[in-house]
């Protein structure tokens, strides 16, 4: 394993390090990370990267392959735009955690606040606490879990995700509505608790999904400008 100083070097030349291994299965030990922004991003080989301490925003945007673990919290835009590979974050995480994620897994072990996995695209999410408002806001493909409760506007303007909810529910978002989970949608839940080691039922949560109503345009729902006479 190789350590890495924060204190001794710039995210800069902590990223390039990640960027410049020339085979997989390497590791790194980042020490002193202190907040700072924009760590461990567009990592592209199948390694290990701890950061001890809590990061700041968009960290590990861009994975692509390995696993990045962050041991604390997390700012705006963790894992945002992953495209595969793994992000676990041992602490919470603050706004559009996962945002546009196109693959991969993201797991946070406690709370995620608003936007968590807005305009997801195909990656999978799984909180262990609760997420806060307008989550999975447009939403296209993918899965998101969450082990506590959900905000308002949960949805809101969903496309095809699936989203399993095994507390509470403040409100649903437009073109949200509650669905009958089938045996291919616990499969897929099984398999990412399991990846989380979240040992519950998968029939214990609720699912959800969109209604299909925002699909095509409707004049009903347009904002007609006044005609002056």
């Amino acid at each position: 394993m190789r350590n890495f100083d924060c204190d001794l070097h710039s995210v800069r030349e902590l990223n390039q390090a990640l960027h410049d291994v020339q085979s997989d299965g390497e590791s790194f030990n980042v020490l002193n990370v202190k907040g700072q922004h924009a760590l461990a991003c567009g990592i592209t080989h199948n390694i290990n990267v701890s950061l001890q301490g809590h990061a700041g925003y968009y960290c590990a945007g861009m994975h692509q392959r390995g696993t990045v673990t962050v041991h604390g919290n997390v700012g705006v835009g963790v894992a945002e735009n992953m495209m595969s590979g793994t992000v676990h974050v041992t602490g919470n995480a603050s706004q559009s955690a996962g945002a546009t994620a196109h693959g991969g897994l993201l797991i946070v072990d406690g709370d995620a606040a608003a936007r968590c996995g807005i305009s997801l695209k195909g990656g999978s999410i799984v909180v262990k606490g609760s997420v806060g408002h307008m989550s999975c806001f447009m939403a296209q493909a993918g899965t998101l879990v969450v082990c506590g409760d959900a905000g308002e506007a949960l949805g809101d303007s969903l496309y095809e995700t699936r989203i399993f909810v095994l507390g509470e529910v403040e409100s649903l978002g437009a073109g949200c509505e509650r669905k009958t989970s089938t045996a291919e949608d616990l499969s897929i839940l099984s398999d990412l608790l399991a990846k989380a080691e979240i040992d519950i039922d998968p029939a214990q949560f609720a699912q959800y999904g969109s209604d299909k109503s925002l699909y095509n345009f409707s004049v009903d729902n347009a904002v007609l400008p006044e005609v002056s006479r």
